[in-house]
């Protein structure tokens, strides 16, 4: 229970962060996508079943309140943090490198998934447009605040699992 209470709250937190400081800080209208970085470090870090969930409820939260389409976000974060559970195995907290490949990995296909899903049903075709403006310099930002967010939810997950084994402990 603790554990989902606390995923509530730091979801939340990252998207009051995402949707107003750092819409304020965007770089060239380019902002990080810190909820993407959440789905894809949990995913990552407690595997396929709970990546898949976080990017479930991560993903309505945005279809609610930014989607064009009710459910897009939802599938493809779900998508998103099943396919970073599935490198689980792979964890080491104190490696950064495939964390970082795998968001940067995620971003990519988060934004170039919309593209197909949503642009090109508005019949605009270029990609290569897209690809330069919007996802590769959200890519590289979105990487570069995984350096800064990556060991803090290490530390919460690791913080979260030792309440989980005391409460379990206490309760034998």
């Amino acid at each position: 229970m603790r554990r989902k209470v606390t995923l509530f709250i730091l979801i939340s937190i990252c998207f009051v962060l995402q949707t107003t400081i750092f819409k304020a800080i965007a770089f060239a209208g380019i902002a990080p996508n810190v909820l993407l970085v959440v789905v894809a470090t949990f995913g990552f870090m407690r595997g396929k079943r709970e990546g898949m969930f976080i990017g479930i409820f991560t993903g309505l939260l945005m279809d609610i309140f930014f989607g064009p389409y009710l459910g897009l976000n939802t599938l493809l974060y779900m998508y998103i943090g099943y396919i970073n559970g599935l490198f689980k195995k792979y964890f080491y907290p104190d490696d950064i490198n495939l964390p970082l490949l795998l968001t940067a990995g995620s971003d990519w296909l988060l934004n170039t998934t919309l593209y197909l899903l949503v642009f090109i049903g508005r019949r605009r075709f270029d990609y290569l447009y897209y690809l330069k403006t919007i996802i590769i310099p959200e890519m590289v930002y979105t990487t570069i605040v995984t350096i800064f967010i990556f060991f803090l939810l290490v530390k919460l997950n690791e913080w979260i699992e030792k309440e989980e084994k005391r409460r379990a402990k206490n309760i034998e």
